[in-house]
């Protein structure tokens, strides 16, 4: 395949697990790792990194602008809670994947009272955006949503 690019500098690149980055912005009760990013893999259209939340801790409410969020579960019990007033709530274990749209307010907490929370995270943007947000009329009983789509229905 003659091409003139260099695919060992240009290629696939691995950050192992040892090697992630905490200089990412931060959100309180929550520590956020960077793994993947164009200084570190060359990526221009992604970032992927890691989030652990304490045992019963919550963060702060933010948002990341434009940007769109993947969460993966990896361990432990999410809960997360979004909107104007962080009105709606769902919660989410091992193996689920959370979509966070552009812009949506939003808070997640360990659900769990002892076992910490660890996921993975990926942006559809290399930009940083986190906004902490100031809500001053926060639901105190949040609407539990459950998502279902035409395909899976309702239990």
């Amino acid at each position: 395949m003659g091409s003139d690019r260099d695919w060992r500098l240009h290629g696939v690149r691995v950050v192992h697990g040892d090697e992630l980055d905490p200089n990412t912005p931060q959100t309180p009760g929550m520590s956020r790792m960077a793994a993947i990013t164009a200084a570190r893999a060359g990526a221009d259209k992604l970032w992927a990194g890691t989030v652990d939340i304490e045992p019963a801790a919550t963060t702060g409410a933010h948002h990341h602008g434009p940007v769109e969020s993947i969460i993966y579960v990896a361990a432990g019990r999410a809960r997360m809670r979004w909107g104007e007033r962080l009105e709606f709530v769902a919660e989410a274990g091992p193996g689920d994947f959370i979509f966070v749209p552009p812009f949506v307010p939003h808070q997640e907490s360990n659900a769990s009272p002892d076992e910490p929370l660890s996921c993975v995270l990926v942006r559809s943007g290399q930009d940083p955006v986190v906004v902490n947000l100031e809500l001053p009329d926060v639901e105190p009983k949040p609407e539990h949503v459950r998502w279902v789509d035409d395909i899976h229905g309702r239990d």
